[in-house]
């Protein structure tokens, strides 16, 4: 079961890792901080550059922790938060096949740590902490949704909107 856990860990952290360099660096084809905060922009988060270090840092450490099994409940609780928000901006429309399957996925998985825990191969079983259990998972849960909340609710209308609502005007 640790060996699973550790497989587990491992892929969905760095790939979530991957996904905040994307934002925050360009990595991986991704289009860096100025051309992910337009996209922000556009999606209402303003600053957008701003919005988008705060996403890319947020997988980026999200990420890491995941993968090496360090405070695993903040952990998923940051792939929960920044998954909600990718479903309800960008995904949502497209439906689950084709849509948000992929973010729901990570989701589930980083809930799932939380409640099962990293594993024997982790930092936090190296420091003896047993952050796991119905508590834990429910708290991983309802931090990423508080925080995903949060940043929904600071939401503008997006620029398209802006602009259909002045040009009809």
């Amino acid at each position: 079961m640790d060996t699973g856990l550790l497989i587990l860990r491992i892929v969905v952290g760095l790939l979530f890792v991957g996904h905040g360099t994307q934002k925050l660096f360009g990595w991986f084809r991704g289009y860096g901080l100025k051309g992910t905060g337009g996209f922000f922009e556009q999606l209402g988060f303003r600053p957008g550059p701003l919005m988008a270090g705060v996403a890319g840092s947020t997988e980026t450490v999200g990420g890491l922790l995941l993968a090496t099994g360090l405070f695993t409940p903040l952990a998923a609780a940051m792939v929960i938060g920044t998954m909600i928000n990718a479903i309800v901006t960008v995904q949502w429309p497209n439906g689950l096949w084709n849509g948000y399957e992929k973010d729901l996925l990570f989701a589930t998985a980083a809930a799932a740590l939380a409640f099962i825990g990293p594993g024997a191969y982790s930092l936090d079983d190296a420091f003896g902490w047993t952050l796991v259990g119905t508590d834990w998972g429910l708290a991983a849960i309802g931090l990423g949704a508080l925080t995903a909340t949060l940043v929904l609710a600071s939401r503008r209308k997006p620029k398209a909107a802006v602009e259909a609502v002045q040009q009809a005007a």
